[in-house]
């Protein structure tokens, strides 16, 4: 799920790994949301609210989301540079690694959120989770080629809809079978990708709110699950 790229992917393959990660950057925008009152992995709303804060001269708004950016950014340049020395050493296992290295950080952050007080943890955890959902989002696109993002659900919403009328229009137009069964595919992945995001933050909001930081810690056990098998790959 974590090794395999280009050809070597297939629909299945894509599905595990976007549906899981999707579920996963729900539920860690869902927490950082309740937690310091950003999300981490909505880049366009943090733009807006920028945007917003400088109509209104809140700069404290406007330099916070400068850096929800600035660290969703950071996360995505690290994941691509990590990419490009593994694929340089070839090293198929980079992937897996990036997100075991995503799952690490994020055990650190719960491990903040549990023990230190609102300063300095607020901060911490509202840069350090948008530097982990820029890193995972980038490591996704990347062995995917683009097929599968799992922060971006504007996105995943817009193929949904171009991918919903493509299917349709095979019902009053003849196509080739193998059209009609590709768009099919796509519509299904993007569409789990997005539902699973969606459970993702609905059961990250209740989980959060009751166990906090503990919860940050049960995600990043379940990342370092599905990275390791990959990281220990020697494909």
């Amino acid at each position: 799920m974590l090794v395999h790229e280009g050809g070597e992917r297939n629909a299945i393959i894509d599905r595990r790994l976007g549906c899981s990660l999707a579920a996963i950057a729900g539920a860690v925008n869902a927490a950082g949301f309740l937690a310091v009152g950003y999300y981490s992995a909505n880049m366009t709303g943090n733009v807006s609210a920028l945007a917003s804060g400088l109509h209104e001269g809140r700069m404290e708004v406007v330099l916070s989301c400068c850096g929800l950016v600035l660290a969703f950014v950071a996360g995505a340049v690290l994941s691509t540079l990590l990419v490009h020395a593994g694929r340089r050493r070839h090293l198929p296992s980079i992937y897996a690694r990036s997100i075991l290295l995503e799952a690490c950080l994020l055990g650190l952050l719960g491990t903040i959120d549990l023990l230190f007080p609102a300063q300095p943890r607020d901060p911490l955890l509202a840069y350090g989770l948008s530097f982990l959902m820029g890193l995972q989002n980038a490591t996704v696109t990347r062995i995917s080629g683009a097929r599968v993002r799992t922060t971006h659900m504007t996105g995943m919403l817009t193929d949904v809809g171009l991918e919903l009328a493509d299917w349709l229009d095979t019902f009053f137009n003849p196509v080739d079978p193998a059209r009609r069964a590709a768009t099919r595919e796509r519509l299904g992945l993007h569409a789990a990708i997005v539902l699973s995001f969606t459970l993702g933050g609905i059961s990250g909001a209740f989980l959060y709110g009751w166990w906090s930081g503990l919860f940050l810690l049960l995600l990043a056990g379940v990342l370092a699950c599905l990275a390791l098998p990959g990281a220990l790959s020697h494909e």
